[in-house]
């Protein structure tokens, strides 16, 4: 018997496929040798385990793959017994990364959305190119549509549901992980656009006046649209682009009276909402040749009382006639319906809040008075406050009434803006000279009958005049004035 004897066999590591894996992704590690009767050990980063296959093959599978699964691995052989060992392989190093990460969020960032709009998801993934995108449906995982553009549009969703989205491509990674989850709210009742104006409906041209336009049940994301829609439909200038929400007339113009309307829109395609509410506006001059005189003179009233409107003017107020529109959105003459009309005079003999509303003169050839708000309270307490415009420098004295006496309480709070000004043990308030900054809504309260309603009160600036200028230039400075004077009579010689 001959025997031959070689070096020690050293074994060689074969990696199948790829050094670079990802989670997910199946590896398959081979140690190799010439000669027959081993069995193999498998070590990761200098830790040495048995092979999870068959010792005798050699073959180590991992699937599927976790980034812990990443490192250096090296394998011997050994046989006989006693074991002889071969000395380690070549070390393999096995890379493992984490899936792209896939991100959805939604383009049209809101909620709730509704049954009738349309809403466009977008999934974005962190690196690598040629994706296609499958988007999937609540916990399925069969996905509801697949497209090569990274957003999906859902028209008319139906209900509250998750959505998520993963990407495929042909090459190495094939795919993404999976992307986090976005809840759709749907709401199944139509949005409602809803228009208010502040601070009055009626204004005397040079006024300012705000039409605010709001989405009920929703907030944001709207784009808004405001229109005339008496006389005629008429988009205001420059209000689509208005995304505050707010329009403002600056200064008002008799041409603006009329009747106005909002709308709202978002999304692509636009989604538009109803036209809102309907909200009027009247301007008139600064000096109308008759005026609406209230008898008892207040704007507010206990219901059950009985109220006289005239209209009266410098000149003959034949062809006047008392006018008004309620919140029902209608607009009347005075007639057996509400009132008793005597031509120029219109007589309500009992109150009901129905009577809310403002009320006008109007001729025959469309010439209208001031308006006035007039407000009718099933309460205990009202306010009695200026009826018409004030201008600066006037008095102002507001009375808190009871229903049972119609006198001035003893005991009542006065308000403005909805913050309080004065406790009066005489039931009324004055502002013995009025100026722009008391402008402003009022309203005042009891402490055991009650509050009453609000009203407004206007105040108008001074008309420009020589003697304004001159007052105001000897306030500023009476060396000034002197000059500007001696200045005049040198240019005079």
């Amino acid at each position: 018997m001959s025997l031959s004897f070689e070096a020690k066999p050293t074994p060689v590591v074969r990696v199948s496929a790829h050094y670079i894996v990802f989670s997910g992704d199946t590896v398959t590690l081979s140690c190799e040798l010439q000669s027959t009767g081993w069995q193999f050990l498998w070590s990761k980063d200098s830790e040495e385990f048995k092979s999870d296959n068959s010792s005798v093959e050699g073959i180590k599978t991992i699937h599927p793959v976790q980034l812990s699964d990443g490192g250096q691995y090296r394998c011997r052989a050994q046989r006989g017994n006693p074991p002889y060992y071969t000395g380690y392989s070549n070390p393999v190093t096995v890379t493992a990364s984490a899936l792209p990460r896939a991100t959805l969020t939604l383009e049209t960032n809101w909620s709730p959305v509704f049954t009738e709009e349309s809403v466009t998801l977008k999934c974005e993934i962190e690196s690598y190119s040629n994706w296609r995108y499958q988007w999937y449906k609540g916990r399925s995982k069969t996905a509801v549509h697949q497209n090569e553009t990274n957003t999906f549009t859902i028209r008319s969703p139906a209900e509250k549901d998750q959505y998520w989205c993963r990407g495929q491509r042909d090459q190495r990674p094939t795919s993404s992980q999976d992307s986090n989850s976005v809840t759709l709210t749907v709401k199944d009742i139509s949005p409602q656009a809803v228009l208010s104006v502040s601070p009055q409906i009626w204004l005397t041209e040079g006024d300012s006046v705000s039409l605010s336009c709001e989405v009920r049940n929703s907030s944001t994301g709207w784009t808004f649209s405001w229109y005339r829609a008496v006389p005629h439909v008429e988009l205001l200038s420059g209000s689509s682009s208005g995304t505050g929400g707010s329009y403002t007339l600056s200064p008002a113009a008799l041409h603006h009276t009329g009747v106005y309307v909002c709308r709202a829109e978002r999304g692509e395609p636009a989604y538009q909402t109803q036209y809102s509410n309907t909200q009027p506006l009247w301007i008139t001059g600064l000096s109308p040749a008759v005026s609406l005189i209230i008898s008892p003179s207040r704007t507010q009233h206990f219901s059950g009382d009985s109220l006289s409107l005239s209209c009266e003017g410098q000149s003959d107020s034949t062809g006047w006639r008392v006018r008004r529109y309620t919140h029902s959105g209608n607009v009347s003459d005075c007639s057996s319906d509400w009132g008793l009309d005597t031509g120029s005079t219109c007589t309500i003999r009992y109150l009901y809040t129905t009577h809310t509303g403002v009320y006008w003169c109007q001729s025959e050839s469309g010439g209208n008075s001031n308006p006035v708000n007039i407000t009718v309270h099933n309460g205990n307490v009202i306010l009695e406050s200026a009826v018409h415009h004030l201008t600066e420098g006037d008095s102002l004295t507001l009375r808190c009434l009871d229903r049972n006496t119609n006198t001035s309480y003893l005991q009542a709070s006065f308000y403005k803006g909805g913050s309080h000004l004065y406790n009066q043990t005489t039931g009324e308030m004055t502002i013995h000279t009025v100026s722009q900054s008391d402008e402003g809504l009022y309203s005042c309260k009891h402490p055991e009958r009650g509050e009453s309603p609000h009203s407004w009160v206007s105040v108008r600036g001074t008309p420009f005049s020589i003697l304004r200028l001159l007052s105001s230039l000897m306030a500023a400075s009476p060396y000034l004035l002197v000059s500007i004077v001696l200045g005049v009579k040198c240019y005079r010689v």
